[in-house]
């Protein structure tokens, strides 16, 4: 046994340092909401609240594609459900209590599209009651499948092509397939007959009743208002509202005594002056970065993605000198608001593809570009993902692997080109 003395270094995430992390990450909402936690925790802050808009005019609701600079969203007042109206209806529509029964068990049996749930089959009576159901629904509602939704929706219906109920009850897996041909063979019809049986399907509902769903509208508060204005773009931090950190009088003339209480508020005035800190470092970095987004994004933030330029996190790192991770924890969470549209600020970084030319491109200019020539494709002979990788090479010069498009057809929820045929 001896002993040794060693000089080491080491990295010890403080309390402080980790308070700064986290305000980093936080939208300007969820700040205000972490500013007046803090208030609640420390006796010596004391909140001030921001002074109100002068008038009714300048609180506008926001969209989210809006291109107004409004900064204040308002809540749409919760209506009666339309779970709650159909309720009331059975009240007054049916006078047998079985009957009401059975309706209401139904009804509260419903998921958020108008599918009866998986447990409800056991119910007694079960088919008698979807029945009724359509007389106080829209058609299809309590339906177990799909099948059985669709078919409930065309015998609701007074005029239906022929052979549709056919149509629907033994084909429609071909339908999803796009095997036009086999349902022709099968039913013995021509592919004009199949083409109108097709388009009568798609006037049907798959989702009986969608506004059985809790569908709450979704009010985005941006972060940062980039506005443009003689032909210059500009912009401010949305956080008028957040509240000012303040210190109570009553305990100033305590923090310099030597009393226990003293030790006890000086110990609060110190995370109170840290919290102060953190705030402002946070709307420094939010500054610095946009600074640097708007030389880098010109374009972008007057057309829309279609102009967005490959940009990376590391290369705004290098620019503005600070660490990757940082420009990370900062866009995390924030929306940023332009006259192009409003969008989160992570999607503004996109990774780089090579073109011919030697220029590079974003993804969301590919995607963009993937979009337009499927869009403007022969749909009796819809372009393959091959295809596509041909002509963005030969148009575009863009050089890009069969799998990519693959990838972003589908981040763009479009069909594979056999699912896109149409029939004639």
């Amino acid at each position: 046994m001896s002993l040794q003395q060693k000089q080491e270094l080491s990295l010890r995430m403080t309390t402080e340092l980790r308070q700064a992390i986290e305000l980093l990450q936080l939208s300007t909402y969820d700040l205000e909401l972490y500013i007046r936690e803090k208030e609640l925790e420390n006796p010596v802050i004391e909140i001030q609240e921001a002074e109100p808009m002068d008038s009714f005019q300048e609180r506008q609701p926001l969209n989210y594609t809006s291109q107004e600079t409004d900064s204040t969203e308002w809540v749409k007042q919760q209506d009666v459900s339309k779970r709650d109206q159909m309720l009331r209806q059975v009240e007054f529509d049916f006078h047998d209590v079985k009957t009401k029964q059975l309706l209401k068990t139904l009804i509260h049996s419903l998921d958020d599209h108008g599918y009866l749930c998986a447990d409800a089959h056991a119910i007694e009576n079960v088919e008698a009651g979807i029945e009724l159901l359509q007389q106080i629904g829209p058609p299809g509602i309590g339906a177990r499948t799909l099948q059985e939704c669709l078919l409930l929706q065309v015998r609701s219906c007074e005029e239906c092509p022929e052979l549709i109920e056919t149509f629907i009850s033994e084909y429609l897996p071909y339908v999803a397939e796009r095997k036009w041909q086999q349902i022709a063979n099968g039913m013995n019809i021509t592919m004009a007959h199949v083409n109108e049986l097709h388009e009568f399907l798609l006037t049907l509902h798959p989702r009986p009743c969608p506004e059985l769903g809790h569908n709450e509208t979704e009010f985005m508060m941006p972060d940062v208002i980039v506005e443009e204005k003689h032909g210059k773009l500009s912009f401010h931090l949305n956080d008028r509202d957040l509240p000012k950190i303040g210190l109570r009088k009553e305990y100033v003339s305590s923090l310099t005594g030597t009393s226990d209480l003293s030790s006890y508020l000086r110990d609060y005035h110190k995370q109170a002056q840290w919290l102060l800190t953190s705030i402002e470092q946070r709307r420094n970095t939010i500054i610095r970065i946009v600074t640097d987004l708007l030389e880098k994004q010109d374009a972008f933030f007057r057309y829309g993605k279609k102009a967005l330029q490959p940009m990376t996190m590391k290369e705004v790192a290098d620019s503005i000198e600070m660490h990757e991770s940082t420009i990370s924890r900062t866009v995390s969470n924030k929306v940023i608001q332009t006259p192009a549209g409003t969008f989160e600020m992570r999607s503004l970084f996109t990774s780089k593809l090579a073109a011919q030319d030697g220029d590079n491109v974003s993804q969301s200019a590919v995607k963009a570009s993937i979009q337009s020539l499927i869009a403007k494709e022969d749909k009796r002979k819809p372009l393959s993902d091959q295809k596509i990788v041909d002509l963005l090479l030969k148009e575009q010069g863009i050089t890009i692997s069969r799998r990519t498009v693959s990838k972003y057809r589908d981040e763009l929820h479009i069909l594979s080109s056999s699912k896109r045929k149409s029939i004639l």
